[in-house]
């Protein structure tokens, strides 16, 4: 007896020990500079948000918050590193539904990012655009969908990788239309972008925010968006809803996340530090050029929003056959 109450205040004081080492860790936290890791090419969605992140918490830090594009393998090689990574916030990395909620498309995965990757915040989330290049012969969705509809299989769309957002949300189209495209997939919106614009490609679901600039620009037309309803941004722009697929909606999001083994202190300290960042003006008007939605969230809120949403493009991978390696 005397020996089982002494093991059990032994663990209560190991634990109590780990509690407080994490909190002072949490304290003392930054004291070098921090690596932000962004799992796909520059210029896409996912990159401009970790530059926001990055240019506004160096200041608050008093350190360098340095953005490091780790493109590959519709960005799972630069969410395997950060899962790998050591829990001391020094790794962190910007992800999206590929990442955190469509993983089970992929077969072969050295990691579990259920697992090993914690959300530390949602950090914003917004429609998709179906986007052709200026001078396609698509001037509506009307004629995309009829074309798509009479020659299956012969309209290439561009993605970000496969198993990305931009994936998923075509994915999903075709799978509520009935129609069939042909995937062709980059290393990024970024290059994506680049060939749709110089007609290698006919046509891409992208993100708002990488999107919207190549259409104020006149190099891109956009024939709709994703969302559940019209965004304020493209007013004349219609739903896919719509359009003539009644019943669609796919947006996408994106987070900051750390590795599995980062005490929930210091993830609660980056959680409420990036809450002060995205809540300054600036950030606010930028985020609203970008067409991205922003709403305060907690850890715990955001791991319930990953539990949902993989329920969610679960069924989109398994009613769509979606098997990557």
């Amino acid at each position: 007896m005397k020996k089982t109450l002494l093991k059990i205040w032994g663990r209560s004081l190991l634990a109590g020990l780990l509690s407080l080492g994490a909190v002072a860790m949490a304290q003392d936290y930054p004291n070098k500079p921090i690596r932000l890791v962004v799992p796909f090419a520059p210029a896409g969605a996912t990159d401009i948000l970790g530059r926001i992140v990055s240019e506004r918490l160096a200041p608050i830090y008093g350190q360098s918050v340095v953005v490091d594009n780790k493109p590959g393998a519709s960005g799972h090689l630069g969410a395997q590193l950060v899962a790998k990574a050591p829990g001391d916030g020094y790794t962190l990395l910007v992800g999206t539904i590929g990442i955190h909620a469509a993983h089970a498309s992929y077969r072969k995965l050295n990691y579990n990012p259920a697992t090993e990757l914690q959300p530390v915040m949602i950090l914003g989330e917004a429609p998709n655009l179906v986007l052709v290049p200026a001078n396609s012969p698509y001037r509506t969705f009307a004629d995309f969908l009829a074309d798509a509809k009479a020659n299956p299989g012969k309209i290439n769309y561009a993605s970000a990788g496969p198993g990305s957002s931009v994936h998923m949300v075509t994915a999903l189209f075709e799978l509520a239309s009935g129609v069939k495209l042909n995937h062709v997939p980059y290393k990024g919106s970024g290059p994506a972008l680049i060939d749709l614009i110089g007609g290698q490609v006919q046509v891409m679901f992208d993100n708002m925010s990488s999107g919207m600039p190549h259409v104020q620009g006149g190099k891109l037309r956009a024939l709709a968006v994703t969302g559940p309803k019209r965004d304020p941004r493209f007013p004349n722009v219609p739903t896919v809803a719509e359009a003539g697929v009644p019943g669609y909606s796919g947006t996408s999001w994106f987070t900051l996340a750390a590795p599995g083994s980062m005490p929930p202190a210091l993830v609660d300290k980056l959680n409420k530090d990036v809450q002060r960042v995205l809540a300054s003006p600036e950030v606010v008007a930028r985020y609203d050029k970008l067409g991205i939605n922003y709403t305060a969230n907690t850890p715990a809120e955001a791991t319930a929003f990953f539990k949902s949403e993989t329920v969610k493009w679960n069924r989109v991978i398994e009613a769509a056959n979606l098997q990557l390696d």
